[in-house]
C-alpha cells in the first residue's frame, strides 16, 4: 500500500495581519479605496463577460481558455486585496496595488490552480443550481457581492468591530482576525466555483486563520 498523498486545495487564500495598524486610518479607507472601486466596477463587467465566454469554451472543449482564466484570477486577486485593505477585513494599512498579478509581497494573497479539464455537464448547473446553498449562506456573510468585492453583512460588521478595537486598544483581536479571514476564504472559494474556475465543490466549512489548513491526505492503494 502506498503512503497517502496530500493534495493542495484548488483555491488557496492566505492573509497576514500587519502590525502595527493605524488606530484611525480605517475611518477614511472608504474614501481612499474609491479609485479601486471605480476600476473594479469595470473589471467585474469584463469578468462577467469572460465567464460567459469561458462557459461556452468549457461546454465545447472542456477547457477554460488560459488567458481568460488568468484575467479572471487577476480580478479576484485585486478584489481580495482591496477588500482586505478596506471593510472586508481592515487587515493592513498598505495601499493595494493596481494590479492583476499575484503580488506575493502584499499581505492578502489568492491562488487558484488552473484546471486542465472541466466537466461539460457541471458547467450547465454549478453556477446557478449547485451553488444555491452557498449563495444563501454568503448573502448573510456579505450582504450581497458587488464590484470591489462586498459591502455589508457579517464580514463588514466584524471588520468595523475590529476597527473600534484598534481605535481603543491599538490591537486587532487575533480571534476576530481569524474569523474574518475564514469568512472571506469561504466567499472566495464559492466565487471561484461559481465563475467556473474549478469543479471542486466548496466545502461547507469555516477554515479560520491567515493560513490555509493542511489538505487531507489522498487515499491510494
Amino acid at each position: 500500500m502506498n503512503a497517502p498523498r496530500t493534495l493542495p486545495p484548488p483555491v488557496r487564500v492566505t492573509a497576514t495581519l500587519d502590525a502595527p495598524l493605524s488606530r484611525w486610518l480605517w475611518l477614511v479607507k472608504w474614501i481612499l479605496a474609491i479609485p479601486h472601486w471605480i476600476v473594479l466596477f469595470f473589471l467585474w463587467i469584463a469578468f462577467l463577460l469572460a465567464t460567459v465566454i469561458a462557459f461556452f469554451a468549457i461546454l465545447f472543449t472542456e477547457r477554460y481558455p488560459r488567458s481568460l482564466f488568468d484575467f479572471s484570477l487577476g480580478v479576484l486577486r485585486w478584489s481580495w486585496r482591496v477588500s482586505y485593505y478596506s471593510y472586508g477585513a481592515l487587515g493592513t494599512d498598505r495601499y493595494p496595488p493596481f494590479s492583476l498579478g499575484p503580488e506575493p509581497d502584499y499581505p492578502a494573497r489568492l491562488d487558484i490552480t488552473y484546471p486542465e479539464r472541466l466537466s461539460r455537464s457541471q458547467v450547465l448547473v454549478k453556477w446557478w443550481l449547485l451553488a444555491i446553498p452557498h449563495y444563501l449562506i454568503l448573502a448573510f456573510f456579505t450582504g450581497g457581492m458587488r464590484a470591489g468585492w462586498w459591502g455589508g453583512g457579517l464580514i463588514t460588521l466584524l471588520a468595523v468591530i475590529a476597527g473600534f478595537a484598534l481605535a481603543f486598544t491599538s490591537r486587532y483581536p487575533r480571534d476576530l482576525f481569524d474569523l474574518v479571514v475564514g469568512l472571506n476564504r469561504w466567499v472566495l472559494r464559492v466565487a471561484a466555483y461559481a465563475s467556473l474556475m474549478t469543479d471542486v465543490y466548496p466545502p461547507f466549512r469555516l477554515d479560520q486563520g491567515g493560513d490555509e489548513p493542511a489538505p487531507p491526505p489522498e487515499k491510494s492503494l
